[in-house]
């Protein structure tokens, strides 16, 4: 998959296309993204100056949730990115989580148009990362709800779920790895085991812990099982305190939520340079071949002069092809005239009459042997 961007391009371009519009225009426009994703704009001719964005993605906010589905944290983040140019509805439209009124009259002109649009187009980056934020920068809270040690499944691709799992004094976040081709599988295992055994070591000591195993673990057990049933087994992080302090909070959500993207990126970059290593080898087998056969014909030469300088003679040259053609089409024809009888007209009457043997009767009856 593609790495997991913090800008969606696509709504990024709808957005700059009714604010840099000549003409009012209606529109009401659907976008999915990665499956789980939906973003619903919509803009009316009477009022070009007031759109409704309303967005839908994936819950997995835990403590109290407001009646949108959000959670008081990530209405505070959703509230410092968005710029004076967006008020968040309340309540949202059905169906959705959020839903944003944008008025593009207080939308700067100039770059800083750009940069505003750009940034309302990160709203469900910042709603899906807050709500890891959420869960991680409170490791160390003792004051876990009931039930919420479950697994929490996060569906940002349908294909590539994860699972957050809190526990005493850290959050366990664990990958289910699929692939299609087995070659796939073969790198990504040989790439995983050898991330175990970095990190283990004492330079990447500070590093979260990273297991890897064929069977789910432990924690999973429960779960539906077409989420468990992989071919490349589990990835598991266990992430402590120290890994979300300060700025090392985001790198750690946003290193999770692209954590599929960078095995995939590091499995094709792996096979494109096998195939290249492949293809080197080949070329220089070829090469040695092609070598050895001009020296055999070197060797042919050499020894056709030496034969000439001995015996003072020459070799005999080939007819053209042509010549040889013709040549073998006469000495077919030669061999079907001698093979051929001499046709005469009339005679296969004369033998059908003359030349008949007659066929006799006998009297005699013959018995059939048992």
């Amino acid at each position: 998959m593609a790495c997991f961007d913090r800008v969606s391009p696509a709504l990024r371009e709808i957005l700059l296309k009714l604010y840099r519009a000549e003409k009012p225009s209606e529109v009401d426009h659907h976008l999915y993204e990665f499956g789980s994703v939906e973003y619903h704009v919509q803009s009316s001719a009477a009022d070009p100056q007031h759109n409704y964005l309303s967005i839908s993605t994936p819950l997995l906010s835990q403590g109290a949730l407001l009646s949108n589905g959000l959670s008081s944290y990530t209405m505070k983040m959703v509230k410092q990115v968005c710029s004076d140019a967006v008020e968040i509805v309340e309540p949202a439209k059905e169906g959705y989580q959020l839903t944003l009124k944008l008025n593009f009259a207080k939308v700067p002109s100039g770059k800083d148009s750009e940069k505003v649009i750009t940034q309302i187009s990160s709203v469900q980056a910042v709603i899906l990362s807050s709500q890891l934020k959420e869960m991680l920068r409170n490791v160390n809270s003792q004051d876990t709800p009931q039930g919420m040690n479950k697994p929490i499944k996060l569906v940002y691709h349908p294909r590539e779920p994860f699972y957050i799992i809190r526990q005493p004094q850290k959050i366990t976040a664990v990958f289910p790895i699929r692939f299609r081709e087995h070659s796939d599988v073969i790198i990504a295992t040989g790439f995983f085991q050898e991330l175990m055994d970095v990190g283990s070591s004492e330079k990447w000591a500070k590093a979260p812990p990273c297991t890897w195993s064929p069977i789910p673990p432990p924690e999973l057990r429960g779960e539906p099982l077409e989420d468990l049933s992989t071919n490349g087994g589990f990835v598991s992080f266990d992430i402590s305190s120290c890994h979300v302090e300060g700025k090392k909070l985001d790198k750690t959500v946003w290193s999770l939520l692209n954590f599929y993207a960078y095995v995939k990126k590091h499995v094709k970059c792996t096979r494109g340079f096998i195939q290249r290593r492949m293809q080197k080898r080949l070329e220089s087998l070829v090469e040695v071949l092609h070598e050895e056969k001009l020296e055999e014909n070197g060797n042919v030469q050499k020894v056709k002069v030496h034969a000439e300088s001995r015996y003072g003679g020459k070799l005999i040259r080939l007819s053209k092809p042509k010549n040889f053609k013709r040549r073998c089409r006469d000495f077919t024809r030669k061999i079907m005239q001698i093979r051929f009888r001499i046709k005469i007209h009339g005679f296969q009457h004369f033998r059908r009459r003359w030349l008949t043997i007659p066929k006799f009767s006998s009297p005699l009856g013959y018995t059939k042997l048992e």
